[in-house]
């Protein structure tokens, strides 16, 4: 099986220092270079940082999707949620490196393998806050809603669905920051994503790359978690009127 380091070294690889050429601070292979940042950016950790969102917003978009119309259906269906929240369980206790190369043999080196890796880590989360969501509508507000001759399935979308956006969105919150962190390891399958440069530079022990891979990487979960925050406020307007109130 092909290696990561010979895939890109095929595709050509970032610029990685040899610590005989470029600045003092390249050569010494001191804490951190921003020369070498700026030098880069444009071709090497800008790419890596739009791959890695990519990987992260397909795989937390499908898994949403999947889980959503679980929830639905088990909120409607009982007997139907120990077979799924089994099955997730399963998925989320397996070991990321494990899961990939048991997915290799059959997916190969490949962003598909990447993607269903983590479609499955975010079904436990996402699944498990959407139910809970539905299923904390207070009984007086769903008796209500019934007193106004509203349908089962007007009551679902109109009632319990809105009033299950907190709980859904705090799992939105905790699966795409688990995805950005284990969108990482996918460059032990392909060459995408800010684990790349971060195992590129582990293997040549270049501080300057692995510190700048790494922070992107927390600044890219810090705003994604930050922007969740900001579309949950603006999907839950009464939420801020009962505060001030």
């Amino acid at each position: 099986m092909t290696g990561p380091a010979e895939l890109w070294v095929a595709q050509g690889g970032p610029v990685i220092p040899d610590f005989g050429e470029g600045s003092d601070c390249v050569v010494d292979n001191r804490l951190f270079c921003p020369d070498w940042v700026r030098d880069n950016w444009s071709g090497v950790l800008q790419p890596a940082l739009v791959q890695h969102v990519e990987l992260t917003l397909i795989a937390v978009a499908v898994g949403f999707v999947i889980s959503l119309a679980a929830a639905l259906l088990t909120h409607r269906y009982r007997p139907l949620e120990r077979p799924f929240g089994t099955f997730s369980a399963i998925v989320y206790t397996i070991p990321s490196l494990a899961l990939f190369q048991l997915l290799v043999p059959v997916t190969g080196l490949t962003v598909t393998t990447v993607e269903v890796a983590l479609v499955g880590y975010t079904l436990l989360i996402l699944y498990r806050n959407i139910l809970e969501g539905l299923r904390s509508v207070p009984p007086d507000v769903l008796e209500a809603a019934r007193g106004m001759g509203l349908t089962r399935m007007q009551t679902l979308w109109r009632v319990e669905v809105p009033l299950a956006i907190p709980a859904t969105m705090a799992g939105l919150r905790i699966a795409v920051v688990s995805t950005i962190a284990l969108g990482t390891v996918a460059a032990l399958v392909i060459p995408k994503g800010l684990g790349y440069p971060i195992f590129i530079a582990l293997r040549d022990a270049f501080n300057t790359e692995i510190l700048a891979a790494g922070l992107l990487a927390i600044l890219l979960a810090l705003i994604a978690d930050a922007l969740l925050v900001v579309a949950e406020r603006a999907l839950t307007p009464w939420s801020r009127t009962r505060r001030v109130g």
